[in-house]
């Protein structure tokens, strides 16, 4: 395992294996365009987020369920294996963390940044576009963007990049401004 991945923990491990395999077969772009797939399905279905998250289904469950997702998502053989060994070893809760752990290796190894944006409602690609230029000037890198919706947040961005949080968004205000007032009366 090379030590300059800039990534811990299990879902670290499972990303740098799967990084020095994608990397054997120089397949990294592939296996990286696949992960993104699957985390734009993980993001849109709530159903598919349970039969991550929940430890009900067992393990031949998730498998087959998983495996039949991955094959109409057109996954190459490399992830659907990978996703069966993590299914396998009960690990498939952490998927998500892998799939922000490989990017981040990718990234790392290109030279980028990667950034963790999650905002109210879907950004178009123009807004992707002027934030990853912002984001460029900001920290003179080329940064990747991995979006995530949370209409929790009412409105606004929460931009993680490296060590470093951006919160802007209308929740946050929200709850200062109800501190400001408590603290005021």
């Amino acid at each position: 395992m090379s030590s300059d991945h800039p990534v811990s923990g299990v879902a670290g491990r499972y990303a740098t294996a799967l990084f020095e395999l994608a990397e054997e077969q120089s397949a990294l772009d592939a296996v990286a365009a696949d992960l993104a797939s699957i985390n734009v399905m993980l993001n849109e279905s709530e159903d598919l987020r349970r039969l991550v998250r929940s430890p009900v289904f067992g393990a031949d469950e998730q498998g087959r369920a998983f495996a039949a997702v991955l094959d109409k998502a057109g996954v190459s053989t490399l992830v659907k294996n990978f996703c069966g060994l993590v299914i396998r070893n009960r690990r498939l809760f952490v998927l998500p963390e892998m799939i922000s752990a490989y990017t981040a290796i990718l990234a790392a190894k290109r030279g980028e940044m990667t950034a963790d944006v999650t905002s109210a409602h879907p950004l178009g690609d123009q807004q992707v576009q002027n934030l990853k230029a912002a984001l460029k000037s900001a920290t003179g890198r080329d940064v990747r963007i991995n979006t995530k919706v949370d209409a929790g947040l009412l409105g606004g961005l929460v931009v993680k990049v490296g060590s470093r949080m951006i919160d802007s968004s209308l929740r946050t205000k929200l709850n200062s401004l109800k501190i400001a007032m408590k603290e005021a009366s």
